[in-house]
């Protein structure tokens, strides 16, 4: 008897902003195997990152037990930031390497504690260059930017 690998979650995020600091709105597509949802939500005053970094958040927090996930995002920050530079502002006291504090630590530290439970490979696509689901994020997030702007009318 065979044993099947575990099937892997598929998380897809994006982040966007209008302004940078302004309003911004994220979008995740959660998938496993034919199972799919879409998340979306919307901050009156942030940043792209934090926009980015919450995408992956919203992913990650909606997975009910420790998972393989592969998380596919287009921020360089985001991926970096899990791969190469966190145990460093670690280490460091969340410190970066121009000794200021480290920008966005609250949501470091949530992706931080999810990448403890789950195993999670980081993967980076190049934004607006027709990835289906990096689009249908970017979609989500800029829907949210603009629903949330008309209802403030």
């Amino acid at each position: 008897m065979s044993k099947q690998k575990p099937q892997i979650v598929e998380i897809y995020s994006d982040g966007a902003c209008s302004g940078n600091p302004g309003p911004g709105g994220y979008g995740t597509i959660l998938r496993y195997g034919r199972h799919e949802r879409e998340f979306s939500g919307y901050a009156e005053l942030t940043t792209n990152n934090r926009m980015e970094m919450l995408g992956a958040i919203v992913g990650l927090e909606a997975l009910k037990r420790p998972c393989s996930v592969r998380l596919t995002t287009d921020s360089q920050y985001l991926v970096k930031g899990m791969t190469e530079w966190v145990q460093g502002w670690r280490r460091n006291g969340w410190r970066n390497s121009k000794k200021e504090e480290v920008a966005n630590r609250d949501l470091w530290e949530r992706l931080l504690a999810l990448a403890g439970i789950h195993q999670i490979e980081w993967i980076w696509v190049r934004g607006h260059d027709g990835h289906p689901e990096n689009e249908r994020c970017d979609e989500l997030a800029r829907k949210e930017i603009v629903r949330a702007q008309k209802s403030a009318i």
